[in-house]
């Protein structure tokens, strides 16, 4: 269960979260942010949730649903599931308990992801922000 929520208030800065993975998944996350912006669009226009949550990891993983597969977009590395807050508490990633405290603390829909970063040992959730358009 994740119950540190540091890394929410100052994400994409965590202390925990260190350049290799900062480098890497921004570079992922430029190839495959309008996906995932379309996506948290229509998870909330549809009213599935207000929290929408990206499962970004290599490899696969049972958590939501498989939106873009390693090197569907772009050469992609990383895999990305779209999932729910309401998700990971059913599943106990998010302790019901600690539910009022992420949302206060997720940030704006149309400019940030929520990812939720799972690498080996590491996992953490990472806000980033969406690329300006041009």
């Amino acid at each position: 269960m994740i119950e540190d929520y540091t890394a929410l208030s100052n994400a994409p800065n965590s202390p925990e979260l260190n350049g290799k993975y900062l480098g890497l998944i921004s570079s992922d996350f430029i190839k495959v942010a309008d996906s995932l912006k379309e996506a948290a669009y229509q998870i909330k226009k549809r009213g599935f949730s207000d929290f929408p949550i990206f499962v970004c990891s290599q490899r696969e993983i049972e958590i939501g649903q498989k939106l873009i597969g390693v090197a569907e977009l772009n050469e992609n590395k990383w895999n990305y599931h779209a999932s729910l807050l309401e998700e990971f508490i059913q599943r106990k990633l998010v302790a019901e308990e600690n539910r009022e405290l992420f949302e206060q603390n997720y940030k704006d829909v149309e400019e940030f992801a929520c990812l939720f970063v799972v690498d080996g040992q590491f996992t953490n959730f990472v806000f980033i922000p969406y690329p300006d358009e041009a």
